[in-house]
């Protein structure tokens, strides 16, 4: 299997309000680096999986509702944990419409995508599932 992976970044707040998540219950801040990988059994005939250039635009486009955002006043995440797992699936489900939409001119190749928020070079969560 062939793969693409491009990267971003965002700057994110949020609280959990749960004993379970310690001192994270308070509002605190977050940088996340996040990837995604573009999968594909073959590549095109001039020898790609995706346009990198397509996928960097299609990432940031994502990405750019959650930047510089407290997500505790997001409408749609009222009420959920925005734990690193939570936010990769969300990240995931954005980006997947995007390849179905055909927004990255990839025929149909990308099968499978994989999104990595990286918390710190200690911690990292994903979300990976075909399309």
């Amino acid at each position: 299997m062939y793969a693409v992976e491009v990267r971003d970044h965002i700057m994110i707040a949020h609280s959990f309000p749960s004993p379970l998540f310690g001192p994270a219950q308070g509002v605190h801040g977050a940088t996340f680096t996040v990837d995604a990988a573009f999968f594909a059994d073959d590549i095109d005939a001039h020898g790609l999986v995706v346009d990198i250039g397509l996928a960097i635009t299609a990432l940031a486009e994502v990405l750019e509702p959650l930047r510089y955002k407290q997500l505790d006043d997001v409408a749609e995440f009222k009420g959920i944990f925005t734990t690193t797992e939570f936010l990769s699936g969300h990240i995931f489900r954005a980006l997947a419409d995007k390849v179905r939409a055909g927004d990255l001119n990839d025929a149909g190749r990308v099968k499978r995508l994989r999104i990595t928020l990286h918390e710190s070079h200690l911690a990292r969560g994903w979300f990976e599932a075909a399309i």
